[in-house]
């Protein structure tokens, strides 16, 4: 009996492989500010979010078009068809993901790379309140001591920004409210694997979000295409590499992981981001940048260990 509980709570463990794809989507994801800072020299936040939605939709398109080419006839009879609940969920992460990708952008026209990073980051802490909320989970101590460990080094690591002016406190708010909107969206995308593979819920994530932005960008910015080489790099960058590469492994990784331990593992987002801010725009790293990545690892090393940071089919 005892053979069986081990051998129970051992499967429930990812692999390393696992973390590895986990590792690699975080710092795709990590190149968004610098990517975003540089477009927002020519486009505004929603022109910015628009392009990148729009450049992975069209070349992931593609290519999911040519692979579909290939399917046999049966693959593709025996794909059930979409239920109400499917339809409502993929819109949502249309809406969703453009409100908090829109606030995160606009954020970082007001605040700092690694204070927006911050406060973008306490998405854990809402959502695991939403999953608690909606769908009843519940995590044990290890769990929720781990947390708490990585959501104080994430503060710690802005202590610095924290002391800055009226400015930042405008950007510091909208990178807050992203969190939000980002905790809602890890725990759809979440529901969504169970059904869809990673790259389909992302094609209806840009494809949503692309079409509701238009009026938007030309409302307010007028604007959607960028001019120069520069930027067009730039917003390439941010739909292939942060979108196409980071969110989709990410969304992968939602199969194997808890939405609530994949946002905290994000926490560590700030520390790459602030290194990349370092070594492009030459802003400055201290002693507290290393304190909160110690703090943070331990955190995740503690939470990781927890059956609440597997995901539950």
């Amino acid at each position: 009996m005892m053979q069986l509980k081990l051998s129970i709570q051992d499967s429930k463990r990812v692999n390393p492989i696992a973390f590895l794809t986990l590792i690699i989507a975080l710092i795709s994801i990590s190149f968004s500010p610098i990517f975003i800072r540089i477009s927002e020299i020519e486009l505004g936040a929603n022109g910015t979010v628009f392009n990148r939605l729009l450049i992975f939709f069209i070349v992931f398109g593609f290519a999911q078009t040519i692979r579909q080419r290939f399917d046999s006839p049966e693959d593709i009879s025996t794909k059930s068809p979409l239920t109400t609940k499917d339809w409502l969920l993929l819109l949502l992460v249309g809406i969703i993901s453009i409100t908090s990708l829109g606030l995160w952008a606009i954020s970082l026209e007001y605040t700092s790379v690694a204070n927006s990073m911050l406060l973008n980051n306490m998405t854990p802490m809402f959502t695991s309140i939403w999953a608690w909320l909606c769908f009843g989970k519940r995590f044990d101590s290890k769990f929720i001591l781990g947390m708490i460990l990585a959501l104080s080094g994430a503060i710690f690591l802005g202590l610095e920004d924290l002391q800055g002016t009226g400015g930042h406190l405008i950007g510091d708010f909208y990178a807050l409210l992203s969190a939000v909107f980002l905790g809602i969206y890890f725990l759809i995308v979440e529901q969504l694997r169970s059904r869809f593979s990673a790259t389909n819920i992302l094609l209806w994530r840009c494809g949503i979000g692309s079409i509701l932005l238009v009026p938007f960008v030309l409302l307010t910015e007028g604007q959607l295409f960028p001019i120069t080489l520069q930027t067009w790099l730039a917003v390439i960058g941010l739909g292939i590499i942060s979108e196409g590469l980071g969110q989709r492994l990410l969304a992968d990784c939602l199969d194997k992981f808890s939405s609530s331990f994949i946002a905290m593992f994000l926490l560590l987002e700030p520390i790459v981001s602030a290194m990349l801010a370092w070594f492009i725009f030459a802003e400055a790293l201290s002693s507290i940048t290393w304190i909160g990545f110690v703090i943070i690892l331990t955190g995740i090393y503690l939470a990781q260990s927890s059956n609440a940071a597997v995901h539950e089919g």
